[in-house]
């Protein structure tokens, strides 16, 4: 499995696993129209693993 460590290094996925020793609180974000998401930060030695990829990616 590939480890990316690179500032500006992406991930992307149905599901995602994340751990850190720090978790800032989430921060609501616009999506799609009227769809909301969140947004936060994991610091401190943080990871995250895909538990289920995406079924199609669109750019």
């Amino acid at each position: 499995m590939t480890t990316y460590h690179e500032t500006g290094d992406k991930i992307k996925g149905y599901k995602i696993l994340c751990e850190a020793r720090q978790i800032k609180p989430p921060k609501v974000i616009p999506k799609t129209g009227r769809h909301k998401a969140q947004r936060t930060i994991l610091k401190d030695n943080a990871e995250a693993t895909i538990l289920a990829k995406v079924k199609y990616i669109g750019d």
